[in-house]
């Protein structure tokens, strides 16, 4: 069955602070990345100046929050917008930098997972101490140095 015709259609272009809701980016942020020219197309203006996004750039900034929420520098971030700015013909160079960009997060993956193993051993070295009552073996900072 069809949908049902809504008394409120789908917005066709949202205000920035619309824009800030759907992507999780303050409008501070939002403005930055426009100046920054991390956007991959203009953003619209009403007659008043006043910014209008479109579905297209909300859907783009999500994948760049995700970029730079995973340590992308920012001068990748630029030159990847750049790159998808030109258009086809340069996929090549896209995806080097999204698969040099991919080993960096799989390197910090490895080294929290690291991190995660020594933690929860020491939580259990902890837990077992705790669980008999015992502080013996544990670090004591006023002991002998």
């Amino acid at each position: 069955m069809p949908p049902l015709p809504s008394s409120h259609p789908a917005p066709t272009s949202l205000t920035i602070g619309e824009t800030a809701r759907r992507t999780g980016l303050s409008v501070h942020a939002l403005r930055f990345y426009e100046r920054e020219g991390l956007l991959v197309g203009p953003v619209e203006r009403t007659a008043g100046g006043r910014r209008r996004y479109a579905e297209a750039d909300v859907d783009w900034l999500r994948i760049c929050v995700k970029l730079r929420e995973s340590g992308m520098p920012l001068a990748d971030l630029k030159r990847f917008a750049e790159l998808v700015r030109r258009g086809p013909g340069n996929e090549a160079e896209r995806l080097e930098l999204l698969d040099a960009h991919r080993h960096r997060v799989e390197a910090q993956i490895r080294a929290l997972e690291e991190c995660r193993s020594l933690i929860a051993w020491k939580v259990g070295v902890y837990a077992d101490h705790v669980a008999r009552g015992k502080a013996e073996g544990l670090w004591d900072p006023t002991g002998p140095r």
